[in-house]
């Protein structure tokens, strides 16, 4: 009798556990699920104008100087940012930097050119986890009655990142980065502005919520005509707090009107980059990765949109998914690695091309692919839907070029190498290889490269197998072999598409 009753209480105690353990599960991954069941019925990404007969490798055509770093921009007006609908911005921050808190109309993927730096992001309905206790800002000199009575500084997480990272950024969240470091911060920035999230038009706008981001306005797009229109009536743009009532904001904040007056940035000529000399926020250690450690997987518990993942380094050799010791690497991110990239619909690749090595001429499938240039020097060829040659130029580093998607490009590194990262238009970005051991020529029968291409049986083996590599082909030394490669690669691909 009393081991049925221990048998009943374990079983009751089991259930309840559970029970427990399930409502808990429900409750903190309620919102990240309700973010995936929207992807399943998701619009298509806005149709634009793709009549491309030429690509351009391009620099930044603006460029606005702040009080701790500058801002570039890529021309937006050209047609293949037209074409991809995206958007481009690099920023260059100086030690102790701050780029002002601020959102954006579209997703977007941050790469960490270099050095190091904090990323703040303020996603709504999520709580204050980081906490400076009372004690501690009582050291530091800091103490006020206001904090006294609110128990210290309580903010969201606040993330740690460094040289070779990608950072994913969901539009309409407030984000800001800080400089900790001890050389400029470098990022580059491409934001998706076709993306179905954004639903106003096929302009770039950021929405800044402190300072006066552009106290001398801008030219170019439609949007920077509009602010400069209004410097020009003597309306001095400031952040968004400037738009509004200063006596209702200061109901609002319930603060006086002389910090109304501040919080407008009238008078601020510091641009969007300022200097903060005292930043001393509260953010753990810098995560080690531990060589061979894997990373655990989400269960629900974790992953949700509060604590959801937002960076990965491409940058360590470790982490590549191609490799060839005498050509070099690429590293890819999609959404099975970073889940938030299922929701933003973008993914990345980051090569390292050695001296002179060639990667196969390959196509996206299924995503627009927006390339920069990190480092070193090259020769991209880039072929269109007729068989024609839109870009037959050198690369080099700062450039940024965009290929279409089913354009096939064959890339070449120079003599000191070459560094990319690759920003694509779907999380799930797929590349089909023309030459190597897993390309489309290499997975058809003979008879079908016979007949397409008029060559005999000998020719069609040694087109299918005359390459082992994958799709990173070692370089050589001698710049003849290296041309004859690569101009062998630009008439495959010619034919494969005329034909």
């Amino acid at each position: 009798m009393e081991i049925v009753k221990k048998r009943s209480l374990l079983i009751y105690f089991f259930l309840l556990f559970s029970c427990c353990f399930s409502q808990i599960e429900q409750q903190q991954s309620f919102l990240w699920e309700k973010l995936q069941q929207q992807q399943q019925h998701r619009p298509a990404r806005a149709k634009t104008d793709c009549q491309i007969q030429s690509l351009n490798a391009r620099e930044p055509t603006r460029k606005f100087d702040s009080e701790a770093g500058t801002t570039e921009f890529w021309e937006r007006d050209s047609e293949e940012f037209e074409c991809a609908g995206v958007a481009a911005v690099r920023n260059n921050i100086q030690p102790q930097g701050l780029l002002l808190p601020h959102y954006n109309n579209a997703p977007q993927l941050i790469y960490i050119v270099q050095g190091r730096g904090l990323l703040g992001l303020v996603i709504p309905g999520c709580a204050e986890t980081f906490e400076t206790p009372q004690s501690e800002r009582r050291t530091r000199g800091e103490q006020s009655r206001e904090a006294e009575s609110h128990g210290g500084d309580r903010h969201q997480k606040i993330r740690q990142f460094r040289q070779g990272d990608v950072l994913a950024l969901p539009a309409g969240f407030t984000l800001w980065l800080y400089n900790n470091g001890q050389e400029n911060l470098v990022t580059v920035a491409l934001l998706d502005i076709a993306n179905p999230i954004n639903q106003l038009d096929l302009e770039f706008r950021h929405f800044f919520l402190a300072g006066n981001p552009h106290p001398k306005g801008l030219s170019g797009s439609r949007y920077e005509e509009e602010i400069k229109s209004r410097s020009e009536q003597h309306l001095q743009s400031g952040n968004f707090i400037h738009g509004y009532d200063p006596d209702l904001i200061a109901k609002v904040f319930n603060v006086d009107r002389e910090l109304v007056t501040r919080l407008e940035g009238r008078e601020d000529q510091r641009g969007q980059i300022i200097r903060a000399e005292r930043f001393d926020v509260l953010s753990p250690e810098f995560e080690q990765e531990q060589p061979g450690r894997e990373r655990p997987r989400p269960n629900g518990l974790e992953q949700t949109i509060c604590t959801m993942r937002l960076r990965e380094n491409l940058g360590r050799p470790s982490r590549a998914d191609v490799y060839n010791p005498r050509g070099g690497r690429v590293s890819t991110l999609n959404s099975n690695k970073l889940p938030i990239l299922n929701w933003l619909q973008l993914s990345a690749e980051r090569g390292v091309l050695y001296q002179n090595a060639v990667m196969a001429p390959y196509w996206n499938t299924n995503a627009h692919s927006i390339i920069y240039i990190i480092r070193g020097n090259g020769r991209f060829q880039v072929v269109g839907d007729a068989g024609n040659s839109v870009f037959d130029g050198e690369v080099k580093e700062g450039q940024m070029i965009i290929v279409p998607q089913n354009f096939a490009i064959v890339k070449k590194a120079g003599d000191q190498g070459l560094e990319y990262i690759a920003f694509k238009t779907n999380d799930q970005a797929m590349t089909n290889p023309l030459a190597g051991r897993l390309s489309a020529i290499r997975a058809m029968p003979e008879e079908v490269l016979m007949n397409s291409y008029q060559i005999s049986r000998q020719d069609a083996r040694r087109l299918k197998y005359n390459r082992e590599e994958a799709t990173v082909f070692a370089g050589r030394r001698s710049t003849g072999h290296s041309t004859r490669a690569m101009e062998y690669a630009l008439n495959a691909v010619e034919a494969f598409l005329k034909v």
